[in-house]
C-alpha cells in the first residue's frame, strides 16, 4: 500500500483540457495543493489564478501524493505515464495513487496499472460522466475500480469532484461501466435525433415536440439537458463525434470479446462515422440531428426569436 490517507495530499493534475482543467479548479476551490501539466501549456495557465503549480513535464509530478490523469485516448494516456519524461519514469519517485479519468480500452488500463504496481504506485481507474456544464453545476459522476482499501483513502478526493462517486469493483471493470454509458450516450441521441426530425417534417416545431416530451414519462434529464441545443441548432461542443466514435468502437469492440450482441450500437456508430465523413468533426455531437434531417430531406433552421418574447426553450434546461 504505497499511500497513507491525509487531510492535505499533494495532489498532481495531468490533463487541462475543458474537462480537467475545470475539475483540478475544484480541487483548488478546496484547498488542495495541486501541480498540473498540460502538453499545452498555455491551457492550464488560468489554474496559477487559484494557486496551481505548472509543470514542464508530467515527471515533475512523480513525488505527488495522488496524481490525476485525464487526457483524450490511450496513446496519450500512454505518454503521460511511461512514455519518455512520464509520470512513471523518474528515477527518484513515484505517485502514492495514480487515478486515471480518462476514457481508453481496458488493455491500455490493465498494462498502465501493471507498470503502476511496477513502481509502488497503486492504480485506481476512475471515469466520469458529464461536461463542463456538468461539473459547473456539481453534478459530475464518477465510476471506480481498483482496490477497495485504495479507494475508500481517496474517496473524499473523487467526493469533491461532483455529486456521485461509485465503487464498481475490482480492476479495470469501472471502463466498462463508462464504455457502456457512452454507448447509451450515442444511442440515446441518435434517437432522439429521429423523432424529433420525425415529428418536424410531420409539421411539428422541435420545439413543440420536445416540450411534450420532457413533460412525459419519457423526459428525463438528459433530454431536457440536449432540448436547447436541438431547438436552436446550438451545437458549441461539449462532445465532438470523433470521441463520441471512439467510445462507440471502444463498446463494440468490448461487444465483440464478450460475445454481446449490439445492433443498435452498431447501427450508431455507422451514423456517427457518417456524420464525420460529412466533416462535422468540431460541433457537440447533438449535430447528429443534422445529418438525420438531411437524411430525410429537409433542412432545418433555428426558431426565430420575437424581441422581449420567452425564449422557446425556457424551461428545458435543467
Amino acid at each position: 500500500m504505497a499511500y497513507v490517507a491525509q487531510d492535505r495530499p499533494r495532489i498532481g493534475w495531468i490533463g487541462a483540457g475543458r474537462m480537467g482543467s475545470q475539475l483540478a479548479a475544484r480541487l483548488l476551490d478546496a484547498g488542495h495543493d495541486v501541480a498540473v501539466y498540460n502538453r499545452t501549456r498555455s491551457k492550464a495557465e488560468p489554474l496559477t489564478e487559484k494557486g496551481a503549480t505548472i509543470v514542464s513535464r508530467p515527471a515533475d509530478l512523480a513525488d505527488r501524493d495522488v496524481v490525476f490523469t485525464m487526457v483524450s485516448a490511450s496513446p496519450d494516456l500512454e505518454a503521460v505515464t511511461t512514455g519518455p519524461g512520464g509520470v512513471l519514469t523518474s528515477p527518484d519517485a513515484a505517485p502514492g495513487v495514480l487515478i486515471d479519468s480518462s476514457t481508453v480500452s481496458p488493455q491500455m488500463s490493465a498494462l498502465i496499472r501493471s507498470e503502476s504496481a511496477n513502481r509502488g504506485t497503486d492504480f485506481l481507474a476512475a471515469p466520469v460522466s458529464g461536461n463542463p456544464k456538468v461539473i459547473a453545476a456539481g453534478k459530475l459522476t464518477v465510476a471506480v475500480s481498483g482496490s477497495h482499501e485504495v479507494f475508500g483513502q481517496v474517496e473524499p478526493l473523487l467526493a469533491l469532484l461532483g455529486r456521485g462517486v461509485t465503487y464498481v469493483g475490482k480492476d479495470d471493470v469501472a471502463r466498462l461501466v463508462k464504455i457502456a454509458h457512452n454507448v447509451f450516450l450515442g444511442v440515446v441521441t441518435q434517437s432522439l435525433a429521429e423523432i424529433t426530425v420525425l415529428a418536424e417534417k410531420g409539421g411539428v416545431s422541435r420545439a413543440a415536440f420536445l416540450e411534450f416530451l420532457n413533460d412525459s414519462v419519457m423526459g428525463s434529464v438528459y433530454t431536457r439537458y440536449k432540448s436547447p441545443a436541438l431547438v436552436n441548432l446550438d451545437f458549441t461542443p461539449t462532445f465532438t463525434m470523433p470521441l463520441l466514435r471512439k467510445d462507440l468502437d471502444l463498446g463494440l469492440s468490448a461487444a465483440r470479446e464478450l460475445e454481446v450482441p449490439m445492433p443498435l450500437a452498431a447501427a450508431t456508430a455507422q451514423l456517427v462515422a457518417g456524420a464525420i465523413g460529412a466533416g462535422r468533426v468540431e460541433e457537440d455531437f447533438a449535430a447528429l440531428i443534422l445529418e438525420q434531417a438531411r437524411n430525410s430531406g429537409i433542412t432545418l433552421t433555428p426558431p426565430e426569436r420575437a424581441r422581449g418574447r420567452r425564449s422557446v426553450t425556457a424551461g428545458m434546461t435543467c
